[in-house]
């Protein structure tokens, strides 16, 4: 028998502008941050969820883990975007092993792509004695195969690759401890893809991946007012130093623009969600918000007046113990919103030492 201290499984989000890594030790009752670490892509190293450069994008990890003193070579990473399909589904009562040896069969009615160019998996979400709900997710092989190459030149191992948005769901579940009469929709804004999660106390009842983020943001900006791209970001999050000449007024209509198109892209998920499901007793009563495109000024409180919903900031931290001597509460609040996927990972690495 051996003693000593259990490795931990880390949580790695290579988002398209950045990469976030979190490390969680403890128990799921009492989970306590052990490493973060934060660092943004040159532009381009990842273009439609795929990563362009595989060596800027090993080399960024390998930073963020020598630089923040990580030393766990088992990491948990995530997929989202077009690549990924995710379906409830509801089917006759049968057993496990009829579900399983029809589970291909099911998936093919669902799943536009040739199954044998994705990987599939499955969950048993409810039962009753008329039916089963099963949750089905997929994505293209190429797509995993392509962010466990650039893991493994990291010199890490990639043990399970998850669903953006269901480690979002996890990140959520660990912090708020939902029960079933809670109904939210959980929203995380990326540079390129907002994931959405329609979420009825640990149920997720929709998902759906919009490529809009908050790069349209900073486009939109740096067209219309000759702004740099560092500029455009910091006037995005309300900052207006080295921004002479530039009218505020003149931001305010184009900023407004991109969060129409925000806000309908919600809307529409809504409206698609009560189009298929047969519970139309529920009813979202707020939206937790996430990601970088989060952090824009003033994003929470126009969506919330926009879809006349609570708009509210997803805290990754709140149920984490967090010691302020190794870690910097004024750094930690201010990466906060884009660490909720990272944290989302980590917590299914805790589940599996």
């Amino acid at each position: 028998m051996r003693f000593g201290k259990k490795k931990t499984v880390a949580g790695l989000d290579v988002g398209s502008s950045s990469i976030k890594l979190v490390e969680l030790g403890g128990k799921m009752n009492s989970l306590s941050l052990v490493g973060l670490g934060f660092e943004n892509l040159p532009d381009n190293t990842i273009v439609d969820g795929q990563i362009m450069e595989l060596n800027v994008v090993s080399d960024v990890i390998n930073n963020i883990c020598s630089n923040h003193q990580i030393t766990t070579t088992h990491v948990v990473t995530g997929v989202s975007g077009h690549s990924v399909i995710i379906k409830n589904i509801v089917l006759p009562p049968m057993s496990q092993e009829e579900l399983e040896e029809s589970i291909d069969w099911h998936a093919e009615e669902h799943i536009p792509y040739d199954l044998a160019d994705v990987s599939l998996d499955y969950q048993v979400t409810g039962e009753t004695a008329d039916s089963k709900s099963v949750l089905i997710a997929a994505c293209k092989r190429e797509r995993i195969d392509n962010i466990k190459q650039a893991i493994q030149l990291a010199g890490k191992t990639p043990v399970v690759i998850d669903v953006d948005t269901f480690a979002l769901q996890n990140c959520y579940e660990i912090n708020y401890q939902p029960d079933d009469s809670q109904v939210v929709t959980l929203l995380n804004i990326g540079a390129s893809t907002m994931n959405v999660n329609i979420v009825r106390g640990a149920r997720s009842l929709f998902t759906r991946d919009i490529t809009v983020g908050g790069s349209q943001f900073t486009d939109v900006l740096q067209r219309n007012l000759g702004l740099s791209f560092q500029q455009a970001e910091a006037v995005k999050r309300g900052v207006m130093d080295g921004t002479e000449g530039i009218e505020e007024n003149a931001i305010e209509p184009l900023i407004n623009d991109v969060t129409e198109i925000v806000s309908m892209e919600i809307q529409k998920t809504f409206d698609f969600y009560r189009a298929t499901t047969e519970d139309s007793n529920v009813v979202v009563q707020k939206i937790l918000i996430s990601g970088g495109g989060s952090k824009l000024a003033g994003l929470a409180a126009e969506l919330s007046r926009r879809l006349e919903l609570p708009v509210e900031v997803l805290d990754p931290f709140r149920s984490i113990n967090v010691d302020a001597r190794k870690f910097d509460p004024d750094y930690l609040s201010e990466i906060m919103p884009e660490m909720a996927v990272a944290v989302g990972l980590a917590v299914r690495g805790v589940e599996l030492r």
